[in-house]
């Protein structure tokens, strides 16, 4: 039996992100009894400064643990950190008479009632100075093993659409209180400075998707200005600076902030524009101030955002403003004493374009990547920006993750802003704006999955945004008579972008790129566009006038960065059409200046050079493969050279149904007889045999409600294959010479270098 007033210590830890605001700490089952409480009563958190939470189990990997798991608000109302030490006990609850909130923000002004927030806090335990938040648990990421009454007090509606944060300005009576039926709950409008100067407005919970980049920054920067004792025990100097560095939106100055916040560091921001002064000697004045403010109010972390702008390389610039400022930055962090408590932070998208002195140890000591976010981080991060959405039951964001390549954190937030927008579009034709929101329909506003949908359509990974094109509207339903280029496309492309795993159990790696050829009108660009569909991967399609550049070098650099943008929002397809024109063989060129030439060395250095192509395929489309350069041709590079060939009666059959499924045909019209008739006739061939039989349909009469088979038969003889006997012969001969010899043997269509330039 657990004595009255049983105090417990326990280290603190993080909490995971579905916990994130709802007021909720994770102890284990020996920890509810020593305290003599069951699960879900509250408990009195006491650090720095005394809080306040409910108890519930534990995540099954901490049973037996000393731990309690808390997550950012909760850490700051407590007073402590992540792996500190905090006492607890049960609390001494009683009901609360009265409740003042108030914003925790100083920009936000709120009007309205306490009443939705009353439900809210229903039964929340509450303390005078602490933040709270009125996030809400989509209804199905609520753990299914808690019990039915605590699932019940984290599904109540929030208050509006966003999750909004709160300070609990003053209670009655005092100490911890509960939010009961009889509560007056009263919204002051604007900002009360609480009494204890606190910040919470970015913590390690509003960041999600970094894996274990936010250990490895709290390691470099959390550890030194907390523990520095640890640093002198052992006898070495801790880390000055760290670089972070990735694409734009994935979250590197709210990682900056976080540990700024939960550190209880001073923080310092500095923006490459800000520093500028129009006198001599003034940028480097201003830089040095903020460098003695931070000494003077230590521990501090000054946060230098897009470095690259103020720290460029020196021998590239011409102004000699920029030149005295990177060594000014230089001198100042070389004069940072080992233990004055003060890190530098610096942030940028172009690690190449900063000075190289500042990316040495006793500088910048650790660079560290913030990348990508993949399907779990995604996740993470979905579940951060709906935490204060009432979403539908049909919203299911592990769907949402796993279709939203390539997004970044900032990417994932647009998305749910957009989806939240197009709720809001539904309801706003049915209410008067003039008279105010009814309550009513404030409670009845869900964003449904086709609200997510509809946003996708419109938001787009932001590193793509000047090179992707939408995914095509094609499907494999759309494509007939290319049966085993379909086959060997989908095992080759779909199957290692949706289950990579299956290769790694045999040890075996996916085919880099596919080379589609045949004559012209078979539907390679077709079957493209359907692989883009289908794999659900981000479709990038270029050509060569995309890439081609009168400029000298310049058209590799286009090359090297279309490829280095697709591996940061892999997985990709990256698909070139009409090859030939962009990489033709090498050495021919009479009198070029061979650009084509170096983009064809960028292009094979690009697919199998020393950086690896992870999740990005490479498709190319060509009806004339003797013209490609033999180099790209081989297993490495491009491994599968699929050969689209003029179809069959089978396949001629199918895509004549295809273009005749929205035609109102007469009975007599046999599709069997057509396919029959059309020998070589291609894809493209056997569209243009429907169109001409639908406008000689219209030409008897633009009232017709019906094609027949008179219309098919003119058509017929108006129209002729595209593909010439000699032509199939020609490239069956190609496709021989490919499979046994290799393109580099002479053969029809491929001669050796010297005599093609002969």
């Amino acid at each position: 039996m657990a004595e009255d007033g049983q105090v417990v210590r326990l280290q603190v830890a993080n909490s995971r992100p579905g916990d994130s605001g709802h007021g909720i700490a994770r102890v284990s089952q020996k920890t509810l009894s020593e305290l003599g409480i069951q699960e879900g009563q509250a408990i009195e958190i006491i650090g720095k400064r005394h809080t306040t939470a409910l108890a519930i189990a534990p995540y099954p990997e901490d049973e037996g643990l000393n731990i309690i798991r808390l997550d950012g608000l909760q850490r700051v109302n407590a007073g402590v950190g992540s792996s500190d030490y905090v006492e607890v006990k049960k609390a001494e609850l009683r009901p609360a008479t009265r409740v003042v909130l108030a914003p925790a923000q100083k920009n936000l002004r709120l009007q309205g009632s306490g009443d939705a927030l009353k439900r809210t806090f229903y039964r929340r335990p509450l303390m005078a100075g602490d933040v709270i938040s009125t996030s809400v648990h989509s209804p199905n990421s609520i753990d299914p093993r808690l019990p039915d009454e605590i699932r019940g007090l984290l599904n109540i509606p929030a208050y509006g659409l966003q999750e909004i944060r709160l300070v609990v300005v003053s209670t009655q009576p005092r100490g911890i209180v509960q939010v009961t039926g009889d509560t007056e709950v009263e919204l002051r409008p604007q900002f009360e400075e609480p009494k204890e100067a606190r910040r919470a407005d970015v913590t390690y919970d509003d960041i999600g998707g970094l894996g274990n980049t936010v250990d490895q920054v709290r390691e470099m920067v959390e550890l030194p200005l907390r523990h520095p004792e640890l640093f002198q025990r052992l006898g070495i100097d801790p880390p000055k600076g760290v670089l972070l560095y990735g694409p734009p939106g994935t979250g590197k100055t709210l990682l900056a902030r976080a540990v700024a916040n939960e550190t209880e560091a001073r923080f310092f921001h500095i923006a490459g524009p800000e520093i500028m002064g129009r006198h001599y000697g003034e940028s480097e004045q201003r830089l040095r101030q903020v460098f003695q403010e931070a000494q003077q109010e230590a521990p501090s972390i000054i946060f230098i955002d897009e470095i690259d702008s103020i720290a460029p390389k020196r021998e590239e610039v011409t102004g000699e403003v920029e030149r005295r400022i990177v060594a000014q930055l230089l001198t100042l962090m070389d004069g940072l004493e080992p233990r004055q408590n003060i890190v530098v932070i610096g942030a940028t998208n172009r690690r190449e374009a900063i000075d190289e002195a500042l990316r040495r140890p006793g500088r910048f000591d650790r660079e560290i990547v913030i990348g990508v976010p993949d399907e779990t981080g995604r996740r993470e991060v979905l579940a951060i920006h709906t935490r204060g959405m009432p979403c539908s039951e049909d919203v299911d964001l592990d769907e949402i993750a796993r279709t939203t390549y390539g997004f970044v954190g900032a990417d994932l937030s647009a998305l749910a802003r957009e989806a939240a927008m197009d709720s809001l579009r539904r309801i706003l034709p049915k209410v008067n704006l003039k008279d105010g929101i009814p309550g009513e329909v404030l409670e009845n506003l869900r964003v449904s999955r086709a609200d997510f949908m509809n946003a996708m359509k419109r938001v787009q990974p932001s590193a793509l945004r000047e090179i992707m094109i939408q995914v095509p509207n094609v499907t494999w339903d759309d494509i007939g008579g290319v049966e085993e280029a379909r086959t060997r496309l989908r095992e080759g492309v779909e199957l290692p972008l949706k289950s990579p795993q299956s290769f790694q159990r045999l040890g075996i790696r996916p085919a880099k790129g596919f080379l589609l050829f045949g004559p012209p009108g078979t539907g390679k660009t077709l079957l493209a566009k359907a692989v883009a569909r289908e794999a659900q991967a981000n479709f990038v399609a270029t050509k060569s006038s995309d890439l081609l550049s009168k400029w000298y070098g310049e058209s590799e650099q286009q090359v090297s960065r279309l490829f280095s943008r697709a591996r940061q929002v892999a997985p990709t397809v990256i698909f070139i059409d009409e090859i030939d024109s962009l990489a033709p063989v090498r050495g021919g060129g009479l009198g070029e200046p061979a650009v084509t030439e170096r983009v064809v060395n960028t292009i094979l250095a690009e697919m199998d050079g020393l950086e690896e192509l992870q999740g990005v395929v490479v498709m190319a489309a060509t009806n004339r493969p003797n013209l490609v350069d033999p180099a790209l041709l081989r297993p490495g590079r491009f491994d599968e050279l699929i050969y689209v060939a003029v179809p069959d009666a089978k396949g001629r059959r199918h895509i004549l149904g295809i273009h005749t499924k929205g035609m109102p045909r007469a009975d007599d019209v046999n599709l069997d007889t057509l396919a029959e008739r059309t020998n070589r006739f291609t894809g493209a061939d056997l569209e243009d045999l429907t169109r001409r039989a639908g406008l000689l349909a219209l030409r008897e009469s633009l009232e017709t409600d019906r094609v027949t088979m008179a219309h098919f038969e003119k058509a017929l003889r108006e129209t002729r294959p595209s593909v010439t006997p000699e032509m199939e012969r020609e490239y069956e001969d190609m496709v021989r010479t490919l499979k046994q010899e290799g393109p580099q043997r002479t053969s029809i269509g491929f001669l050796p270098v010297r005599q093609a330039a002969e």
